[in-house]
């Protein structure tokens, strides 16, 4: 669709750059070993000096439950829009439902 996009391996280099940071969480099942995956681990997580990077109309998103990748001090910054984001996955969930087995319930 002619994005640009460009991949960056520093997040303090991409932070006061970005819009919109999506983390997830470093899932430990995916790494061949749990050496392998304790080197990367503690790489991503970000914290409330992270914060000080992000752009003012910037927002963090998270699909939750998170494990220890975004510092609890970041919840109450208004960037921080996870908590927002299941919120409104819920209402998203029911209209979905209701688009796709509305008509059936009320005949039914």
């Amino acid at each position: 669709h002619g994005v640009a996009w460009e991949q960056l391996h520093d997040l303090e280099e991409a932070l006061p750059r970005a819009d919109v940071i999506y983390m997830t969480r470093v899932q430990k099942e995916r790494f061949p070993s749990v050496e392998s995956y304790r080197r990367v681990s503690g790489s991503y997580r970000l914290g409330s000096e992270h914060m000080k990077l992000l752009g003012e109309n910037a927002i963090v998103m998270h699909p939750l439950p998170r494990v220890d990748e975004i510092d609890t001090l970041v919840d109450s910054d208004p960037r921080a829009a996870y908590f927002r984001q299941a919120r409104n996955g819920v209402y998203i969930r029911m209209a979905l439902l209701d688009l796709l087995l509305g008509p059936r319930l009320l005949t039914a």
